[in-house]
């Protein structure tokens, strides 16, 4: 079965995950998916597979006669999707030999245009998946899944030796907390790849360091015709500590390597407001130097305003995996390797976000990510094509065999 195929199975089924649940999983439909990829990876010969009580699903493929004692690589994708524009079930549209051109996404009223999307005029020629331009599409991350099962199911034709695989798909790494339950011991491997990226030939092992910021603010509340010197506004001083912060610093202001303050919650009145940041930055210490420049604005607010005006707090959610893949280049020595064999150009990219690998790297587990053909995630005009998919099948079991060499 290509790749292609299992993920036009794999869309429809309903996997969002919540963040306003408290669970692990966050969604019980997310165990829908498991444990169809449970029974698939079984009748693929992956007799271990077995899903766990918080979702996760490990299988074990043993290593080819004589490659038993080798090192253990694994490969991992994530099963949820975000939850915007995934109300209703996904309907998968194909659209063979693609034009490069303007692209009408069913009767939505959308259209996937080469203006919004430059890299579209590069797919000419290939077979195109979308949504009806109504939901999501969700290859990410089930494309990711669909290229693993994809490799599985090549493997089993026993023409590449390889040593002890490791496979884990894992529930809610759009919301952050894929790793939370993630059983390091029981998948056993000893590096793996997650398969979440981008275009085919993507090859990631930087992301950013990540932080929120939650700024409440309290004022004196009182009428506004005798107010003179007694009445603080906590919304105005709300605004005022946003205009305190780099103005440039902002998602919009910023690509590459180039870090920012994400203002994305702003709610209050008189009496109380709220601010809620994302702070995000690649270099250790610019990200220390962004949360000190929080601190110091709420220090310098509350010598103007009175002590308790303004409570900051930081809470720290994951760190730049480069200093771990920096003790373990030859993962990345790898995927190039296997990229250029394949005749795709590697890319080399910095994350500008996070994936699971960041967060398992410092669990004891180097995982950097690879591309799987993906284009414009969580949104309606996501898509893929066919060929993009099965370049990243054959990335994958290149690395497997350069792995094993």
């Amino acid at each position: 079965m290509k790749a292609y195929e299992r993920l036009l199975s794999y869309v429809k089924v309903f996997t969002p995950s919540s963040e306003e649940t408290g669970t692990s999983p966050s969604t019980q439909y997310q165990f829908d998916l498991a444990r169809l990829l449970v029974q698939e990876l079984k009748e693929l010969g992956v007799k271990d597979a077995d899903v766990d009580e918080h979702c996760y699903v490990y299988g074990h493929i043993p290593a080819t006669r004589g490659y038993e004692s080798r090192q253990k690589l694994g490969f991992i994708a994530h099963m949820d999707t975000v939850s915007d524009f995934c109300d209703h079930p996904v309907t998968p549209v194909i659209t063979p030999n693609y034009d490069g051109k303007d692209l009408a996404l069913g009767t939505s009223g959308r259209v996937l245009s080469p203006k919004m999307f430059p890299h579209l005029s590069t797919l000419k020629g290939r077979t195109l998946i979308t949504s009806d331009g109504t939901t999501i599409l969700g290859a990410d991350d089930k494309a990711g899944i669909a290229e693993i099962m994809t490799m599985i199911e090549t493997l089993n034709d026993n023409t590449i030796p390889h040593g002890p695989l490791c496979i884990a798909f894992t529930p809610d790494e759009e919301i952050g907390m894929g790793p939370a339950h993630f059983d390091i011991k029981k998948f056993g491997a000893d590096f793996a790849y997650t398969l979440d990226g981008d275009t085919e030939g993507e090859i990631q092992y930087e992301n950013f360091n990540a932080a929120k910021a939650v700024v409440e603010f309290t004022g004196v509340n009182v009428h506004p015709g005798s107010s003179k010197n007694t009445m603080v506004n906590a919304a105005l001083v709300a605004m005022e500590f946003n205009s305190m912060l780099p103005s440039a610093d902002t998602p919009r202001n910023t690509e590459d390597y180039e870090g920012f303050f994400h203002l994305y919650s702003i709610k209050g009145d008189v009496s109380h407001a709220a601010l809620e940041y994302i702070i995000r930055d690649h270099n250790a210490t610019t990200f220390d130097v962004r949360k000190k420049t929080m601190e110091h604005i709420t220090k310098i607010l509350n010598e103007k305003w009175g002590k308790g005006t303004v409570s900051l707090t930081i809470t720290e959610q994951y760190r730049n995996m480069k200093e771990i893949i920096d003790t373990c280049m030859e993962l990345i020595e790898h995927a190039t390797a296997a990229c250029k064999e394949c005749n795709i150009p590697p890319l080399i990219t910095p994350i500008r976000g996070g994936t699971d690998g960041a967060q398992l790297s410092f669990m004891g587990l180097p995982c950097p990510n690879l591309g799987t053909g993906g284009h414009a995630y969580h949104g309606p005009y996501e898509h893929i094509t066919v060929e993009g998919m099965n370049i990243a099948v054959d990335v994958g079991l290149k690395i497997i065999e350069l792995f094993y060499k």
